[in-house]
């Protein structure tokens, strides 16, 4: 069913002034029919914008009116404002005060609700519209009670506190944020959306306005031009390299350059190209005027013979030789059965091979890919047999081949000589134990009198519940015969007979508990795909033979043969990052220590040691925890020592029989985080982070001083300044010796040295 909408008031008032229309009267029955076109035939979105459009049309409608209030209370004219727009107006309490409101001619009820708002705003008061309902509020609650929100273009205009969403195309949210906060308000908010690049301003209508002005003529596209140079002559890594260095000093010798008015040159190996981006079209003609000059042939040819020298940055020079001649050397030579002769692979002027060879004898013959694939040697000599040689003093490679087999070569180097990401290891492993225990009995003995030929004797005696009461028997002092009576609430009698003094009964009663909480965090750097291992412990000697000359010959000494182990916590891990930014890991952890009593030298058969460990292989996100695995033990051990019979009779039995209980509980876990660095910041920032937390370690177990003990004052290590200059080393440079005559300084809290 479509719903017209009304049209009985504007009809009456095209009626009541037809006669000021004139000739635009002919021209009625078109507009009436355009106004009374139904509603339900628009679209979605423009139903929802004409209804309100519509609404707020109807709200200003109404006969001019004539303002004149003089220190009138400010309910009293929002009442009359209120009546105006035939809308309801809700005063928060705290708006309290009085307010000038006059105009010299009539205006329209949009003139006067603009007016109103004004001398509000006047006051630290505001209007904000929340569903159908004018609320007068102070400006510092506005932005929390503001139900208009509009998206794009800022729909209304005055002082009244709406939320404008502003989306950028090409400006950072961010960045902008620092640029508009002091054109906002005091108490309004303004605040950026990284998700979706957007920011949400809270303020007045006008004020959005002028902010959205400025977003539009802020957010436009980078002025930078981008042209791709291909290069006829040079390799385009080497002349990459010389270009950017020379861009970047000529834009830092400008004083106030930013980041945006560099210039970036990057490489293309495929095509040998230069993607040149300026941040205007003179930087651009200078940069490709450079490379122009550069890009030229060699005059004469190659002075060296074909022979280039190139440094590397990031790989082992030995290991990519290695690879560069198995990749050319595989399938480049032929050979012929027979007997065990070999010839090696020697380089070639073609073009088009590389170390290749074709040799027959009457023996047989290897290929140049059986040289390529051998082993390169790891000695500090440079490496030999093939076209490409490595040099491990200054890690570099000495290729011998023509300039079009240089060049290819020289793609496949800039492509494996990239910086390889790192992966940083924290492993945590918790131990938590406890251990409950509960003694209680009797014992008690009766032993007859010395002076009797005969001594009798009766009573009971255990192991458990403490010492055996036989054992603090025959003591010349009461005390020396209560010296072996166990920890815990005891009660005895002792007794003097013969001169000596012993225990009659006692009655022992104990209950203790014993918690544990150990939590090791054993952590480490490793390159990707690289073995790294730590180990925190001892190193301790473990007898695997020995020869002892008792009964044989006195000529041969005897001796021992040790072999020495690793006690403590081990951790030996090799991560492969994926790219999908996961982490595959195989490791080993082990945590060992020596059992109790079976230290080196107390026992002839060697230390026992208890060990705990996990050898596993794992895929983890990266910066995610995984738990490796664990051990959860719970045990009760019960030693119940009577009397057959009497022991077991009810509340007696309890003087013929002792009990000890105990209980162990143990639960330990690992669980391992591994945090891929890719670039030099995130390695940076992890090792300052350390280090900080290092230097905080010291600060807080420095010693106080006293006149009584003098000594103190900890060295801590200085605090690490900022540098932009990363070949600065971490550690600081070495104090000098003072002058002869001097007292070497001594260390304070804070690192800095005093004369005493």
């Amino acid at each position: 069913m479509n719903v017209h909408p009304p049209v009985s008031s504007l009809s009456r008032w095209l009626r009541r002034h037809a006669t000021r229309l004139g000739a635009g009267t002919a021209s009625l029955p078109l507009t009436l029919s355009l106004v009374a076109t139904p509603l339900g035939t628009l679209p979605a979105p423009a139903r929802a914008q004409a209804a309100a459009g519509e609404a707020v049309a109807n709200r200003f409608r109404g006969e001019p009116v004539t303002l004149n209030f003089v220190n009138a209370d400010i309910d009293a004219v929002s009442r009359a404002i209120a009546a105006i727009l035939r809308q309801q107006f809700i005063v928060d309490p705290r708006v309290k005060g009085t307010m000038t409101l006059y105009s010299e001619q009539a205006l329209s009820p949009r003139e006067a609700y603009l007016n109103y708002l004004a001398a509000l705003r006047g006051l630290g008061f505001t209007v904000v519209e929340v569903g159908g309902l004018f609320k007068v509020v102070p400006e510092a609650d506005a932005k929390l009670q503001s139900g208009t929100v509009s998206v794009g273009e800022v729909s209304r205009r005055g002082d009244q506190v709406i939320t404008q969403i502003y989306r950028l195309t090409h400006e950072n949210a961010n960045n902008l944020v620092a640029v508009l906060r002091p054109l906002i308000s005091p108490n309004n908010t303004i605040n950026a959306n990284p998700g979706n690049n957007t920011l949400v301003v809270t303020d007045y209508a006008d004020n959005l306005q002028r902010i959205g002005k400025i977003i539009a003529a802020m957010d436009t596209p980078a002025a930078g031009d981008v042209e791709v140079i291909t290069l006829q002559h040079a390799v385009a890594s080497d002349i990459a390299a010389l270009v950017q260095r020379l861009t970047d000093t000529a834009t830092g010798a400008v004083q106030g350059a930013t980041v945006a008015s560099s210039a970036s040159v990057l490489v293309d190996a495929r095509s040998n190209s230069l993607l040149v981006r300026a941040p205007n079209p003179a930087r651009l003609a200078a940069i490709r005027a450079l490379v122009d000059k550069l890009d030229q042939p060699i005059k004469g040819g190659n002075a060296a013979g074909n022979i280039w020298v190139v440094y590397l940055k990031n790989a082992d020079a030995v290991k990519l030789a290695a690879v560069l001649r198995a990749a050319y050397a595989g399938g480049s030579g032929t050979s012929s059965s027979g007997g065990s002769s070999s010839t090696p692979a020697a380089p070639q002027s073609s073009p088009n091979t590389l170390g290749s060879s074709t040799s027959t004898s009457s023996g047989s013959t290897s290929s140049a890919s059986a040289q390529a694939t051998a082993p390169v040697t790891q000695s500090a000599g440079p490496s030999t047999g093939g076209f490409v040689q490595a040099d491990p003093a200054t890690n570099s490679l000495i290729i011998t081949a023509p300039e079009p087999m240089y060049r290819q070569l020289r793609s496949m180097i800039d492509q494996l000589d990239s910086r390889r990401a790192q992966v940083f290891i924290e492993s945590m492993i918790v131990e938590v134990s406890g251990d409950d225990s509960a003694d209680f009995g009797f014992q008690w003995q009766s032993i007859g009198n010395s002076n009797d030929k005969y001594i009798g004797g009766i009573g009971t005696n255990f192991g458990t519940g403490g010492t055996n009461i036989l054992t603090n028997q025959g003591s010349t002092t009461a005390v020396g015969a209560l010296k072996g009576i166990g920890q815990g609430f005891n009660v005895g009698v002792v007794r003097n007979f013969g001169g000596t003094f012993g225990l009659s009964a006692v009655a022992r009663a104990l209950q203790s508990r014993a918690d544990t909480n150990i939590v090791s965090t054993p952590n480490l750097i490793t390159l990707d795909n690289e073995e790294a291992k730590i180990v925190v412990g001892s190193n301790v000697p473990f007898i695997t033979g020995q020869y002892t000359n008792t009964g044989g010959n006195s000529n041969n000494s005897p001796f021992q043969t040790i072999e020495r182990k690793d006690v403590g916590i081990t951790l030996r891990i090799r991560p492969q990052i994926g790219e999908n930014g996961t982490v595959r890991m195989t490791l080993f952890q082990e945590s060992s220590s020596l059992a109790a009593g079976t230290a080196p030298g107390t026992s002839s058969a060697g230390p026992t040691t208890n060990k705990k460990s996990i050898e596993s292989t794992v895929v983890v996100d990266d910066g995610q925890i995984i738990v490796l695995g664990g051990l959860i033990e719970d045990s009760i051990v019960v030693d119940k020592s009577k009397v057959p019979i009497l022991g077991d009779i009810p509340y007696f039995g309890a003087l013929f029989r002792s009990e000890t209980r105990t209980k162990k509980r143990t639960n330990q876990m690992v669980f391992l985080r591994p945090v891929v660095m890719r670039d030099a910041s995130s390695s940076n920032k992890l090792s300052v982070d350390r280090y900080d937390l290092i230097r905080g370690e010291q600060k807080d177990v420095q010693l106080p001083t006293s006149p009584m003990m003098p000594i103190g004052g900890v060295p801590v290590i200085p605090p690490l300044k900022p540098t932009e200059d990363p070949s600065q080393p971490l550690t600081p440079p070495a104090n000098r010796p003072p002058p002869s005559g001097l007292v070497p300084p001594s260390a304070t809290p804070d690192g800095a040295a005093t004369a005493n």
